[in-house]
C-alpha cells in the first residue's frame, strides 16, 4: 500500500505535507498457534500533519486496532510506529504515558469523564495534570463552538449523553495536541450536534493545522476528512482523497459486495 501524503489538505496551499505519525510493517496478533488471530497484517501508513484522516472498514477489519496502536494505547507484535521523530513502540510505560498526556488528544464514544469534576474541570484536567495553563482565548472558542458555555459548572450526571461527549471533544482540543485520535467521536450525538462537532474538527484542521485521525463507520462523518483509509482483514486495501458521503458509501458497498463473494 502506497503511503503518499502529497495531496494538499482542504484550504491548504499545496506542496508536500510533513508526516505526523507513521507505521512500518506493523503486525498485531492475538493468541498463538491455531488460535492466533492477526488484527493488523504488516501495515505501512503515513498520517499527514495538518490533515483530517478517516479510517473505515467492516467490523473486525482492524480499524480501531490500528488507531489504538498509532496512539500508543496498544502494543504491536512487530513493526514500528513513530509520532513525529519519536518511535513510540520502544518507549517504556512511564515515558509513553507522558507522551500520550502531552502530545496526543483522544475522543472516544465512552466519555471517560470524572464524575466528581464539573465540565470545565474535566476539559482542563489533562493540562492541570501536566502543570500547563490553558490558552484562555482558545479555550473559550472551543467551549462556545461545542455549545457548552452554559454548562461549564455542571457535573457529568447533570449533562445529557450528547453534552458529555461535547465535553470529551473539548477536552481533546483544549490543549492543542500534535495529533487527535477519535474512535466514533460523534457516535453518541444526534445528527445536528454531530455535524457541529465535525465542522469544528474540520475548522481546527484548516485554520489551526490540527492533525486528526478518526475511526468511523459513517460516510457522512468520513466526508469531513481529507483522506479516507479502508481496511479489510487487517490490511489497508484502498484510500480516497477529498471524499464525499456518496463516494464513501459507494466504496463501502463495493467492499461489502466483494466480501460476500469471496
Amino acid at each position: 500500500m502506497a503511503t503518499a501524503v502529497s495531496t494538499p489538505r482542504r484550504g491548504g496551499t499545496g506542496g508536500r505535507t510533513a508526516v505526523a505519525a507513521r507505521a512500518r510493517g506493523v503486525v498485531k496478533a492475538y493468541g498463538a498457534g491455531e488460535t492466533r488471530v492477526v488484527a493488523l497484517d504488516h501495515v505501512d501508513v503515513d498520517i499527514a500533519r495538518g490533515q483530517f484522516t478517516a479510517i473505515m472498514g467492516p467490523s473486525g477489519s482492524g480499524k480501531s486496532t490500528l488507531m489504538h496502536c498509532l496512539a500508543g494505547l496498544d502494543t504491536v507484535t512487530s513493526g514500528e510506529i513513530h509520532l513525529d521523530d519519536t518511535e513510540i513502540t520502544r518507549l517504556k510505560d512511564k515515558r509513553l504515558t507522558q507522551l500520550r498526556r502531552d502530545r496526543i488528544g483522544f475522543i472516544f464514544q465512552a466519555f471517560n469523564l470524572l464524575p466528581t469534576l464539573n465540565a470545565i474541570e474535566n476539559i482542563t484536567l489533562p493540562m492541570d495534570i501536566a502543570g500547563r495553563k490553558p490558552d484562555e482565548a482558545w479555550l473559550r472558542r472551543v467551549v462556545e463552538t461545542v455549545g457548552l458555555a452554559d454548562r461549564l459548572k455542571h457535573r457529568p450526571t447533570q449533562l445529557s449523553g450528547g453534552q458529555q461527549q461535547r465535553v470529551a471533544v473539548a477536552r481533546a482540543l483544549a490543549a492543542r495536541p500534535e495529533i487527535i485520535f477519535g474512535d466514533e467521536p460523534t457516535g453518541n450525538l444526534d445528527s445536528r450536534a454531530g455535524a457541529e462537532v465535525l465542522g469544528f474538527l474540520r475548522t481546527s484542521v484548516d485554520e489551526l493545522g490540527q492533525t486528526i485521525v478518526m475511526v468511523t463507520h459513517d460516510p457522512v462523518a468520513a466526508s469531513y476528512a481529507d483522506r479516507v483509509l479502508y481496511l479489510a482483514d487487517g490490511r489497508i486495501v484502498d484510500e480516497m482523497f477529498r471524499p464525499t458521503a456518496e463516494s464513501v458509501l459507494d466504496r463501502m458497498k463495493h467492499f461489502e459486495a466483494r466480501g460476500r463473494t469471496s
